[in-house]
């Protein structure tokens, strides 16, 4: 598995308010660009994966969705994750 309960766990600390804080866009933000960075290393060795990708188009939307949630919302917060994370120019 590549998504250990313990890499969650420090995934939520990092980014999250506490260690226990899942519900937080910024948390899950950093859980699905985790997981997007995973499944694009996984598609340059499988380029036929065609399941694989089509997870990886939705998990990029389920992120972009809470990017813009969390742009409209506090726009600080937006910046400072974005800059953490290397997701935009």
């Amino acid at each position: 598995m590549y998504l250990t309960p313990e890499i969650k766990q420090s995934i939520f600390a990092k980014y999250g308010t506490s260690a226990t804080d899942t519900g937080s866009p910024e948390s899950q933000i950093a859980l699905f660009t985790y997981r997007i960075n995973h499944l694009t290393e996984h598609l340059r060795k499988h380029k036929k994966d065609k399941s694989t990708e089509r997870a990886l188009v939705m998990l990029v939307g389920k992120r972009k969705k809470l990017l813009n949630y969390l742009k409209d919302v506090d726009i600080e917060r937006y910046r400072k994750i974005i800059n953490e994370l290397n997701i935009r120019k």
